[in-house]
């Protein structure tokens, strides 16, 4: 009978150590904490319309030698477009994306590839991870143009690009595939 009772005290001595180890590697969502260093570093992009700062935050992925296009980014399934938390754009002005309107705010985006016309998705459910795909939040989609890149980039990156008074590119450029939508401040 001690024994047993050893034995539970032990097992519950271990468990109650190892709680607070396992929570400060994971927030309540599977996603790591803010001070855990991710695979795929964080980037920013940034432009200026109409006088106001578009921000947009995402998570840098890397090739490493994989099929990035109908690979790791399937063809016909959402993607959350970046790695790690959900790609973040802040507006404080009104934009058309392409031909969506999007009110000033606070969006995430996500993409849906093909090998032909991507959709750029906004969606209006915010501040999760980047997946799953909250579906039946779209604020709406929109068709994205597509081009080759004339070699293969290593790293994913989002961009805004071509920008002349109130009106940009916002590209999206990994592996030999770069895709982009306009991006006009109301």
């Amino acid at each position: 009978m001690k024994t047993l009772a050893r034995c539970t005290l032990l097992a519950l001595a271990f468990t109650t150590a190892a709680v607070p180890a396992l929570q400060a590697q994971m927030s309540g969502t599977g996603a790591p904490v803010a001070n855990q260093t991710m695979p795929s570093p964080p980037a920013t992009a940034t432009v200026t319309l109409a006088g106001k700062e578009i921000t947009l935050n995402y998570n840098s992925p890397r090739m490493r030698g994989r099929k990035i296009m109908g690979g790791l980014v399937p063809y016909g399934e959402v993607w959350r477009t970046g790695a790690n938390p959900a790609t973040t754009l802040i507006t404080p002005v009104d934009l058309m994306i392409g031909d969506l309107k999007v009110p000033a705010g606070t969006y995430t985006l996500f993409t849906l590839p093909s090998e032909g016309t991507w959709q750029f998705i906004v969606s209006t459910k915010t501040g999760e991870w980047g997946i799953p795909y909250p579906e039946g939040s779209d604020l709406g989609r929109t068709p994205m143009m597509k081009k080759s890149l004339p070699a293969p980039q290593e790293n994913m990156t989002i961009s805004f690009e071509h920008t002349a008074g109130n009106k940009t590119q916002l590209h999206v450029k990994w592996e030999t595939t770069d895709v982009y939508v306009p991006v006009v401040a109301q």
